[in-house]
């Protein structure tokens, strides 16, 4: 491979972690604002007045996996010098998480179908009824979700250890990214074993993880000779 195209892919690499921060970003500030905790009528009347809104998270979710995916390949072919495996297993790791993540959107999307009578059984129901599936839908979407964290942890902490051990990149990076991994891993059993524990605050690492990756790609990519010296030691 040569040095322009190492260093192109990190470019690409920077602008996709700022398209899902961006994307992804979007939708966490709208969706949260939609729901009322323990309240479908509530909940229900916030999206049907908020239509085109809920559709625009749902895109921004959308790009954000799209994104991802685009990710989990260009990430192994950066990290691949340090060791091929444990790259190829960090990508694997990674496109599990966002297809875990796909299936949760399908019931954020469901809220809205339902809510908007698109089915003739639907009209069987009571209006309080169909408010309570289109909540269990949003609420099934949200653990999906947070599912999808133990993959993308896992995925995150192998890519950590890879970057720590290239010399290629910085060892602080490889730090962030590895703590994000396992902060997302830990808000995952928490969800799971005890949700009076899965604080929001285990999201902060990887938040920070992703701001230092997407500034570094974006402003210094990788140091290609070393690149090249690891790229040399691999069968």
């Amino acid at each position: 491979m040569s040095r322009d195209s190492v260093q192109r892919y990190a470019r690409i690499a920077g602008v996709l972690f700022l398209l899902t921060m961006v994307a992804g970003g979007f939708g966490e500030l709208i969706v949260p604002r939609l729901i009322v905790s323990a309240d479908p009528g509530a909940t229900a009347r916030n999206i049907v007045a908020s239509d085109s809104l809920f559709r625009l998270a749902f895109a921004g979710y959308l790009v954000e996996a799209l994104c991802d995916v685009a990710l989990a390949w260009l990430l192994y072919v950066l990290l691949r010098p340090v060791q091929q495996n444990l790259s190829l297993l960090a990508a694997f790791f990674g496109l599990v998480s966002t297809a875990v993540y796909a299936v949760a959107e399908l019931f954020y999307f469901g809220a809205l179908l339902i809510l908007n009578g698109g089915t003739d059984y639907l009209k069987t129901f009571s209006p309080d009824q169909v408010h309570g599936l289109a909540f269990l839908s949003l609420t099934l979407f949200q653990y999906g979700g947070g599912l999808f964290f133990v993959f993308y942890g896992v995925a995150s902490i192998l890519r950590g250890y890879l970057i720590f051990q290239s010399g290629y990149l910085p060892r602080f990076l490889g730090v962030l990214v590895a703590f994000g991994g396992a902060g997302f891993v830990v808000l995952n059993f928490a969800l799971v074993l005890a949700p009076a524990y899965a604080s929001d605050l285990l999201l902060l690492p990887m938040m920070l993880a992703v701001v230092a990756m997407t500034a570094w790609f974006l402003a210094r990519g990788v140091d290609i000779p070393k690149w090249e010296a690891k790229d040399a030691t691999q069968p």
